[in-house]
């Protein structure tokens, strides 16, 4: 269960990415994604809609890239095992 090499995010089983997390750790990350998103939504979309693209923008680029390094290298399938 203490192994350093877990993924927090396995790839899918078809098509190009990841699947649901496989780990705490992933589930967090995912979990404070949605909460920053919805923070914006009721913060800056009544008045300031710029500001809600921006936020949503920078944390769905942040959560790609802790995708990338905490995730499977990412590659195309097509439901055969990994």
């Amino acid at each position: 269960m203490n192994d350093p090499k877990r993924y927090w995010f396995p790839v899918k089983r078809y098509g190009w990415g990841w699947g649901p997390p496989s780990t705490w750790q992933g589930w967090l990350v995912l979990v404070a994604l949605l909460f920053v998103l919805a923070w914006a939504g009721l913060v800056f979309l009544p008045g300031d809609p710029v500001r809600f693209v921006v936020v949503t923008i920078g944390s769905s680029l942040a959560f790609f890239i802790i995708c990338l390094l905490k995730g499977e290298p990412p590659s195309w399938h097509w439901g055969n095992s990994k």
